[in-house]
């Protein structure tokens, strides 16, 4: 049985900010986000996947975020408060 909408199951973070200038959003973290992973950002008005080619924490670039971290990548679309961010296997 194939599985399916396993990566919509369970956010691994949620927007908290979206700075439109940069086109970066600032994720809390509820799971482990490396770069490269694939990611679904989902909300009100924002439904698309792109991979993680960076992320920051504290303006450092950082491979990999954990859990309770916050981040921020470079989103290619807009992205708003509230908006879950999912892992795409």
């Amino acid at each position: 049985m194939p599985k399916t909408k396993s990566a919509e199951e369970k956010p691994i973070g949620e927007i908290t900010h979206y700075y439109s200038n940069l086109g970066v959003g600032i994720i809390k973290l509820k799971a482990v986000l490396k770069v490269g992973d694939k990611i679904k950002l989902v909300g009100a008005t924002s439904n698309f996947e792109q991979e993680v080619e960076s992320i920051q924490i504290e303006h450092k670039q950082v491979q990999t975020a954990k859990k309770g971290d916050v981040v921020g990548i470079k989103v290619k679309d807009k992205v708003r408060e509230g908006d879950l961010v999912y892992k795409v296997d």
